[in-house]
C-alpha cells in the first residue's frame, strides 16, 4: 500500500520537476531553444543567409573583377588582367582586333601581340588618364589623327611591329616613342613630327623605309634609325649650318646601319655632335 502511494506521489512530482529544470536552464544557457522556437530560428536564420549572398556586407570585401567597376568594365577585365591602373591584353584569345574600353582612370595599357587593326579618336577619348600605351605586335595600319590628342599625360607610347604607312599626330609630352618596324615612308611622316615634343629622349624608327632623317628634337638622347632606306645627310641634320659654335651634348647614340647612305661623305654633319653615328663609312 505504501509502495503504491509513494509510486502515485512521487513520480509525478519527478516529473514536474523535471520539466520545470529543464525550462530554467533553456533560460539559463545562451542559445538554448524550444522546438518550437529552434524552428523558427533555422527559419530565420537560413532568410539571412539568403539575404547575405544577394547583398553582401559593406565591411566584406568585392570580390568583383575591379571593384567599383560598372557592368561596361567587366568584358575587357574578363579578357584581360586589370591591376591598379593598369590593364595587360596581351595574346588574348579570341582574337582582339580594337582597342578594348578601359576602365576609368587607367594609366598604363599593355595591348601587345594581339589583331589591332586601327586606332580611332573615340578609343581613348575618355581615359585622359593615360601614361603609357603599348601596341607592338599588332595589325594597325591606321590610326586616325586626334586618337591621342586627349593624353596630355602620355609619356610613353610603343607602335612598333605593326603596318603603318604614316604617322598621326602624337602628343607633345612624350619622352619615348617607338615605331620600329613598321612601313613607314618619309612622305607619311610630316617634316615637323616631332619639333614640339620638347621632351622626347628615346625615338625608334628603326626598320622602315625611310629616305631622309626627320627634324630630331634637341632633347632626344638615343636615336634609331637602322635598317631604312636613307641616302643622305647634311649638316643641318643634326646640326646647324649657320651656327659654327653649336652643340648636342644630348644626343649620345645614333644608329644609321643597315642603310645606302655612306657616312664618310658627310664629315660636316656631325661637328656638334659627341659621338659619331653608328653606320657604313666606306
Amino acid at each position: 500500500m505504501k509502495a503504491l502511494l509513494f509510486t502515485c506521489v512521487l513520480v509525478p512530482w519527478l516529473v514536474a520537476a523535471s520539466a520545470r529544470r529543464s525550462d530554467q536552464d533553456s533560460q539559463l544557457i545562451p542559445g538554448s531553444l524550444s522546438g518550437r522556437e529552434l524552428n523558427g530560428y533555422f527559419s530565420d536564420n537560413l532568410k539571412s543567409r539568403r539575404a547575405r549572398r544577394a547583398l553582401p556586407l559593406a565591411d566584406e570585401p568585392d570580390d568583383s573583377p575591379i571593384a567599383g567597376g560598372d557592368g561596361a568594365d567587366l568584358p575587357t577585365c574578363l579578357l584581360c588582367v586589370c591591376l591598379t591602373g593598369s590593364v595587360y591584353c596581351e595574346e588574348v584569345s579570341p582574337d582582339m582586333t580594337t582597342v578594348p574600353a578601359l576602365p576609368k582612370e587607367t594609366a598604363y595599357l599593355y595591348a601587345r601581340f594581339n589583331k589591332i587593326k586601327k586606332i580611332s579618336t573615340k578609343d581613348f577619348a575618355d581615359i585622359v588618364t593615360l601614361k603609357r600605351i603599348d601596341l607592338t605586335g599588332n595589325l594597325i595600319s591606321e590610326i586616325e589623327d586626334g586618337a591621342f590628342s586627349k593624353l596630355t599625360l602620355l609619356e610613353e607610347l610603343s607602335l612598333a611591329e605593326n603596318r603603318l604607312v604614316k604617322l598621326p599626330m602624337l602628343p607633345a609630352k612624350l619622352s619615348v616613342f617607338n615605331a620600329n618596324n613598321n612601313n613607314l615612308k618619309t612622305k607619311g611622316v610630316k617634316a615637323n613630327a616631332f619639333k614640339k615634343m620638347t621632351k622626347l629622349v628615346n625615338l625608334f624608327l628603326a626598320d622602315n623605309q625611310l629616305e631622309a632623317v626627320p627634324y630630331i628634337p634637341e632633347t632626344v638622347r638615343i636615336l634609331h634609325l637602322q635598317n631604312n632606306n636613307i641616302t643622305e645627310v647634311n649638316i643641318n641634320t643634326f646640326c646647324r649650318s649657320n651656327d659654327t659654335y653649336y652643340l648636342r651634348p644630348s644626343l649620345n647614340e645614333v644608329r644609321m646601319d643597315g642603310n645606302p647612305v655612306v657616312l664618310s661623305k658627310y664629315p660636316d654633319s656631325f661637328t656638334c655632335m659627341k659621338v659619331l653615328p653608328v653606320g657604313r663609312y666606306r
